[in-house]
C-alpha cells in the first residue's frame, strides 16, 4: 500500500493523501457522529454560562430535566448543522494542509507549524459555522429564559428566517469575531495538540498507531481544548444570546466584564460540563476521522 508512489503522488512509505472532497466529507461526518452523542452537555454548558449567579452542574441538570428530557436535546439541529459547516471546514482545511506537508516534506510537521494550520483552518471555519453556531446558541439557552421572553423556534430553518426578518441578516454572524478568536484557540489547542500527543506518544510511549493512541491523545487534546477556550466560549455564548436591543459588547469588553462583576473564576463557568462535551467529542471526532481515513486507503484508494 505505501510502496504505490506512482499512484499516489507521495514519497513511499507515508501514507497516501485522501482526495480533498473526501477529507472534507470525513470531517463533517466525523464532527456530525460525536454532536449526536455529547449534544446535552452543550445544553448544560450554554444554560450555565448564561446564568450571572453561581450554578452547579445539579441544579442545572435538574432544571433542564423538570421541563422534559428531550430538552437535553434542544438545538441539535443546529448542533448537526454546524457541524456540517464548521467542522466540515477547520476539520477538512487543517487535514488537507497537513496531507500536503507530508507529501512533499520528510519526517513530520512540527508544532509550530501545526499550531499555525490549526488556527487558520479554524478562523475560516467559525467564519463558516458562525450562523449555525447563533442558532445553536439561542436555541440550547431558550428553556432559561421566562416564557414570555423565550423565542421558541421550532427547528434550525425557523430560526434562521426569523433571526434575518426581526433582526437582520448581518445578525446570523453577530459574535463572528469572538467565535474566530475562540476557534483559533480551540483548533491550535485541539488539533495541533492531538497531532504532537500521537507523535510524542508513538514515539516516545511506543503505543502502536490505533484507536488506543487516538484515543489518549484525544483526552489530553480535550482538556487543554476546553481550559484554554473558555474565557471566550463564555464571551461567545454571552454576545451571540443578547439581543439587538442590548448594547453590543466585543469579546474583550464581555470577558472584561464578567471578570470584573463576576469573579476570574467565572470564566470558567460551566468547565466540567464543557469538557465533559469537549472531551467526548474530540475522541469520537478523531477516532471516526482516522478510521474513515484507514478504510478509505485500504479498500477504495487500493
Amino acid at each position: 500500500m505505501s510502496g504505490n508512489k506512482e499512484n499516489s503522488g507521495a514519497p513511499a512509505g507515508k501514507p497516501r493523501p485522501l482526495p480533498p472532497a473526501i477529507n472534507f466529507l470525513n470531517a463533517g461526518l466525523s464532527g456530525m457522529a460525536a454532536t449526536c452523542v455529547v449534544h446535552p452537555m452543550d445544553v448544560i454548558k450554554n444554560r450555565m454560562q448564561m446564568s450571572a449567579e453561581k450554578v452547579t452542574i445539579g441544579k442545572t441538570i435538574s432544571a433542564i430535566s423538570s421541563s422534559g428530557f428531550t430538552k437535553f436535546y434542544a438545538g441539535l439541529s443546529a448542533g448537526l448543522l454546524r457541524q456540517a459547516t464548521y467542522t466540515t471546514a477547520r476539520l477538512g482545511i487543517y487535514n488537507q494542509l497537513n496531507d500536503t506537508w507530508k507529501a512533499k516534506n520528510e519526517g513530520t510537521p512540527g508544532f509550530g507549524t501545526l499550531v499555525m494550520m490549526g488556527m487558520a483552518a479554524g478562523c475560516v471555519g467559525a467564519f463558516v459555522g458562525t450562523p449555525a453556531e447563533v442558532a445553536l446558541v439561542r436555541m440550547t439557552s431558550d428553556g432559561r429564559l421566562p416564557p414570555d421572553q423565550r423565542r421558541n423556534y421550532k427547528n434550525v430553518v425557523d430560526a434562521f428566517l426569523r433571526i434575518i426578518r426581526e433582526e437582520g441578516v448581518t445578525t446570523l454572524w453577530r459574535g463572528s469575531l469572538a467565535t474566530m478568536g475562540r476557534s483559533a484557540v480551540v483548533n491550535a489547542s485541539q488539533l495541533a495538540t492531538y497531532s504532537q500527543a500521537k507523535i510524542l506518544m508513538s514515539t516516545k510511549a511506543g503505543i502502536p498507531d490505533g484507536i488506543p493512541l487516538h484515543f489518549s491523545a484525544s483526552m489530553v487534546s480535550g482538556f487543554i481544548t476546553a481550559f484554554n477556550s473558555m474565557p471566550f466560549d463564555i464571551a461567545k455564548t454571552r454576545i451571540q444570546n443578547a439581543s439587538t436591543s442590548g448594547k453590543s459588547q466585543g469579546v474583550i469588553g464581555v470577558i472584561t466584564s464578567i471578570a470584573k462583576n463576576e469573579g476570574i473564576g467565572a470564566l470558567w463557568k460551566g468547565f466540567w460540563p464543557t469538557y465533559c462535551r469537549i472531551g467526548p467529542h474530540t475522541v469520537i471526532t478523531f477516532i471516526f476521522n482516522e478510521q474513515f481515513a484507514q478504510f478509505y486507503r485500504e479498500f477504495i484508494m487500493k
